[in-house]
């Protein structure tokens, strides 16, 4: 067993860890009565706001001390009913794959109103149904730059970020640690801002949405602890929504968006809640995939045109984006101290140096196979292992 020192942030929504406790490394799998994973189920021991959501493959881990040993380990996701074990129960039993019952509604009979009411309605109790004052969240964030199909940089950063909930537009973001892999772009994409505000700014339940301007429709009514849940499709000129909203409580427990913000370019991203010890709604995950095009730099066209090749116009590249929130702090005298102001900058530009102790005591998510086929892209350009590039390339 391991021990951290409490210079460091705890992870997984502790604030700190003393000395004396053990952490206690939790995995296992979500799985479906056919035995299909589940993705992005929340998990975690729900009154001490600590967890961690399940990959896209259904796997999970995060870590307890003997603290939680007598606890109970919730797991919930939309369309299923919530399970509950004892934290060491789960912790000593063999089988660490656990299995969600499919839970089916009869809410058409009761939905009376247009799918705009409930829509709107729900976006009317935001600051009602979310964590809305101030709340630190832990933050892993990860970014693959893609040229050309192949996976050719990879970077990671581990963020504090102080959030009012999306019925506010405004956070502030710290980043404490980073570690990327070796640069392998020949274009070099370069956002204007770090990734982390974008989020935020793409939110649709947070960006004031134009609800008015798109053809919404009901499409599916599912289920999410305890809750009937309705699905919402809206279709607009050149986005459409996606919205998972309780019917009892109009809670939005998920959001998905899909858009062209200019010709050439698209964007698909995701947006999941869950709840704290008070049943209040906080961001826990986020995926977005961004394409485009760019042109070459004249360096690249030059060696080209040296040796016989071709030049094209653009080469497709993209963004693929995708966060884990590991902690969540509602105590502001445990916040972590930030920075008086920001850099306006892509994240690859931020200069912190790498450190090794920090990355191996994090509780990170499991590897999926998206992510082995991006780092195994990574590692065959040169043959250069991603331990060995997360080394000499920070």
């Amino acid at each position: 067993m391991k021990y951290i020192h409490i210079y460091y942030i705890s992870f997984l929504f502790l604030s700190v860890f003393s000395f004396s406790q053990e952490r206690i490394l939790i995995e296992g799998s979500v799985v479906d009565e056919s035995n299909f994973e589940i993705p992005y189920a929340a998990v975690g021991i729900i009154k001490k706001n600590l967890g961690t959501t399940s990959t896209s493959e259904g796997t999970f881990s995060f870590i307890v001390t003997t603290d939680e040993l007598e606890d109970d380990l919730e797991i919930s996701s939309i369309g299923f009913e919530t399970f509950k074990i004892n934290v060491r129960d789960f912790i000593n039993s063999i089988n660490k794959k656990i299995t969600l019952e499919e839970k089916t509604t009869q809410l058409n009979e009761a939905v009376v109103y247009s799918p705009l009411f409930y829509i709107k309605n729900a976006f009317k109790k935001l600051k009602e149904n979310t964590i809305n004052k101030n709340h630190q969240l832990d933050i892993l964030y990860r970014r693959w730059d893609v040229e050309e199909n192949i996976c050719r940089f990879f970077i990671e950063h581990f963020i504090n970020v102080i959030d009012r909930g999306p019925s506010s537009s405004s956070i502030k973001f710290n980043v404490k640690e980073s570690r990327n892999s070796a640069d392998y772009r020949y274009v070099k994409n370069m956002a204007k801002v770090h990734p982390m505000q974008s989020t935020v700014w793409m939110n649709p339940i947070r960006r004031g949405t134009n609800l008015n301007s798109f053809d919404w429709k009901k499409t599916e009514n599912t289920f999410y602890d305890g809750e009937d849940v309705m699905v919402y499709e809206g279709k607009g000129n050149s986005e459409s929504l996606k919205l998972y909203i309780g019917f009892d409580t109009g809670k939005i427990y998920r959001a998905e968006r899909s858009w062209v913000p200019t010709v050439g370019r698209s964007q698909n991203g995701i947006w999941l809640y869950k709840k704290n010890s008070e049943g209040k709604l906080y961001l826990s995950y986020h995926q977005r995939d961004w394409k485009g095009a760019r042109k070459l730099p004249n360096n690249v066209i030059n060696i080209l045109k040296s040796n016989g090749k071709s030049v094209p116009d653009f080469v497709p590249v993209e963004f693929r984006h995708e966060f884990y929130v590991i902690g969540l702090e509602e105590n502001k005298s445990k916040f972590s101290k930030f920075q008086q102001s920001l850099e306006t900058k892509d994240m690859a530009l931020y200069k912190i140096p790498f450190n090794e102790f920090f990355w191996k005591n994090i509780s990170l998510p499991p590897e999926t196979s998206y992510f082995k086929r991006n780092i195994k892209e990574l590692e065959s350009l040169y043959g250069v292992p991603i331990e060995t590039q997360f080394k000499y390339s920070n």
